[in-house]
C-alpha cells in the first residue's frame, strides 16, 4: 500500500506522550497514528468507551460501598495513625 506523508501540529506534550505510546506498542508514529483513524473510523473506540461506561453504571453500588468502607476505616483510625498532634 502506498503511503503518504502528513503534517500536524500539536503541543509538545501531546506529541511526547505520542512517541512513548508508540514505542510502547512497538509502533512507528505513523503506524500508530494510522491505527488511532483506523479504530476511530470503525467505531471501535466509540464501542470501547460505551461498554466502560455501561460496566461502571451497572457496577456503580459495588464502587460506592467499597469507596464508603474505605472511608470509614480512615475515620477509625487513630489519631497517632493520621501523623503527629499536639499535646
Amino acid at each position: 500500500m502506498a503511503k503518504t506523508q502528513l503534517g500536524a501540529r500539536v503541543d509538545e506534550d501531546v506529541a511526547e506522550l505520542a512517541r512513548k505510546r508508540a514505542a510502547d506498542l512497538g509502533l512507528s508514529v505513523g503506524d500508530y497514528l494510522a491505527r488511532l483513524v483506523q479504530d476511530d473510523a470503525s467505531g471501535l473506540r466509540a464501542r470501547a468507551v460505551d461498554a466502560a461506561a455501561r460496566f461502571l453504571a451497572e457496577h456503580q453500588a459495588i464502587f460506592d460501598e467499597a469507596e464508603a468502607e474505605a472511608e470509614a476505616e480512615d475515620g477509625r483510625r487513630p489519631d497517632s495513625s493520621r501523623g503527629a498532634r499536639a499535646a
